[in-house]
């Protein structure tokens, strides 16, 4: 149980209402919480719908595998940053303000993108093109290590009590939607521009857009509403957050973070971003054909978001996670074996989309569940830091583990890797408790 906090001053511009926030003002918040989380997530998808482009720009080979096995390994290398980023950040957002640690990571971001527009090549600067492209990922995955923890948190603590699973769910609600503007652009680039102007320029103009909508982005953070869970902690006699407090007083729940993600993540990974490559890789399609059906697969995944959060403000959250985890051990390999021979577009539309209704039993509620396992002086933290390890592992590696398998001449090999690591997160949802109905978020 958590005691209520002593009746002592908040730090100044921190006052929470005595009644809570409105229901209008509670919108507004998640509205503008959410339009900044989907820009992060379109810069930082970018790289990913635009890698079968630019990769021979940066790591020059006469084999497209090798290539894209440059680029995936960059991918990864953001990931990498993920947790330094989620540590920082997440003790920022719980010390100075959820909507603080959102400005700071959309600025970084926009850092990111920016560098990756104007970078040199291979052929004209050498090696200096493949390391400013793994500096520009470096600060992207600062950035959006620290974005998970804060949006998730934020947008939980704003939602009020028995709507949290609906609202917190639009944060992949937005997320998603960065990923399918970040194809959206893709096609229309397609569409205006030759194959030839893509290849060899058109792929910095993504990331041109990503800088100049991150700078509009900050301005709209900076204008948005504390939560009052964080300024009550502030006027209570709360440790500090941080990495030791965290471990040493709330290690069960941060494990729990680990190891629920470890399964959801990868497979998110598996059936989104890495599947445009698979449908060009292995598949056959064209890039085109490929991107179509990655967008409309998403799209669909997108609107099932909001759908699975209000389910679980009725049901729980627990009965979607188990549903993840069964259908995923039982469903992973046959999907994507079935995707290996078919060349009809629609029927790899329904198979991908099959994969990603599955996997909305854990993107929907993860991150109102991850919020709800901690108290508010140290969730921020709590929610990003154990997410990015996990994240980080699994999630970060999966293209560059997917292509080695390929490469080494096991490509099947994956699908039971993915399938494993589902069946452990499995395990853990069928053992944690419900937070719907033992929840650490506390309604003033």
């Amino acid at each position: 149980m958590t005691s209520s906090p002593p009746p002592v001053r908040p730090p100044a511009g921190i006052a929470p209402s005595a009644h809570g926030p409105t229901a209008r003002e509670r919108m507004r918040a998640i509205i503008g919480g959410s339009t900044g989380n989907l820009v992060e997530w379109y810069d930082w998808y970018a790289y990913a719908a635009f890698t079968l482009y630019f990769a021979p720009h940066f790591f020059p080979s006469g084999d497209s595998t090798a290539q894209l096995l440059g680029a995936a390994a960059v991918f990864a290398v953001g990931f990498f940053m993920r947790p330094i980023g989620a540590w920082a950040m997440g003790i920022y957002a719980d010390r100075k303000g959820r909507k603080s640690g959102l400005a700071l990571s959309v600025s970084l971001m926009c850092a990111g993108s920016l560098l990756i527009a104007a970078a040199p090549t291979y052929e004209t600067a050498g090696l200096l093109a493949p390391a400013l492209l793994v500096l520009a990922r470096l600060m992207q995955g600062l950035s959006v290590g620290g974005e998970y923890g804060a949006s998730a948190t934020y947008l939980s603590e704003m939602a009020g009590k028995g709507r949290r699973g609906f609202f917190s769910s639009f944060q992949y609600v937005t997320l998603i939607g960065g990923q399918l503007l970040a194809i959206g652009v893709l096609l229309v680039l397609q569409a205006v521009l030759s194959e030839a102007a893509l290849d060899a320029w058109g792929w910095r103009i993504p990331f041109a857009i990503g800088a100049a909508l991150a700078v509009v982005v900050f301005w709209i953070r900076r204008g948005l509403a504390e939560t009052e869970s964080f300024a009550n902690a502030q006027a209570s006699d709360a440790p500090k957050s941080g990495m030791l407090a965290l471990f040493s007083h709330h290690p069960r729940e941060a494990l729990t973070v680990m190891l629920m993600t470890a399964g959801g993540t990868l497979a998110f990974y598996a059936f989104s971003i890495y599947m445009q490559k698979f449908l060009v890789n292995t598949s056959g399609f064209d890039r085109e054909i490929a991107s179509r059906i990655n967008g409309a697969s998403l799209f669909v995944f997108m609107l099932l978001q909001p759908v699975a959060g209000a389910l679980s403000d009725r049901l729980g959250r627990k009965p979607l996670l188990v549903g993840f985890g069964v259908l995923g051990v039982l469903c992973t390999y046959p999907l994507f074996a079935a995707l290996e021979t078919t060349r009809d577009p629609v029927i790899a539309f329904c198979l991908v989309l099959g994969g990603l209704v599955i996997v909305t039993g854990y993107t929907s509620i993860n991150a109102v569940v991850k919020a709800e396992l901690f108290p508010a002086h140290i969730r921020a933290l709590g929610v990003a830091l154990p997410y990015a390890l996990a994240n980080t592992i699994f999630g970060g590696t999966a293209e560059y583990v997917a292509l080695s398998f390929k490469q080494a001449g096991w490509e099947r090999g994956f699908y039971w890797y993915v399938t494993g690591m589902i069946a452990l997160s499995l395990i853990v949802y069928v053992r944690m408790r419900d937070t719907r109905t033992a929840s650490a978020i506390v309604e003033d």
